[in-house]
């Protein structure tokens, strides 16, 4: 199956909302090895002057794949999950991801290339923390590149 080149400008919106715990921040923490106290200490975090742990930042991967699930997941997209490589991905942070927090992620498809006989596809994440009633801070914005392997390659 090829890619669909009328991916480019589509949009999925939010979806499920991820809630940021504690724990959750601290095993991340552990698994790509970040020490700083404030992953782990709620004092360290917050003589800083952060509410409550912060998370790592990379730990915004988390939200933008639930994102990108969206898009792997549309059956107008063409895409075989078992043909993808992962080739770039960059973060933008716009404030700390911190324990508590609620985020929501919009995926938007900024680029579909052919590459001999397959594809890369460039996307883009806007993250969000939920606040009082609609409102909606912005948190990070990721943006990734993944190359669909055409057949035989």
């Amino acid at each position: 199956m090829t890619i669909n080149p009328d991916l480019q400008g589509r949009s999925y919106p939010a979806a499920e909302v991820y809630d940021v715990g504690r724990e959750k921040i601290r095993e991340f923490a552990r698994a790509v090895k970040a020490t700083h106290p404030a992953h782990f200490d709620v004092d360290a975090a917050r003589a800083l002057g952060h509410s409550d742990l912060v998370a790592p930042p990379t730990f915004a991967i988390i939200i933008a794949q639930r994102a990108d699930a969206q898009l792997i997941e549309d059956p107008e997209a063409g895409i075989d999950f078992s043909r993808v490589v992962h080739a770039d991905q960059r973060f933008t942070h716009h404030q700390p991801i911190l324990a508590g927090d609620r985020l929501v992620a919009e995926l938007h498809v900024d680029g579909v290339r052919a590459m001999g006989g397959g594809a890369m596809l460039t996307t883009r994440s806007e993250i969000y923390a939920l606040g009082e009633g609609d409102s909606r801070q912005h948190v990070t914005t990721t943006t990734s590149s993944i190359l669909v392997r055409g057949e035989g390659q």
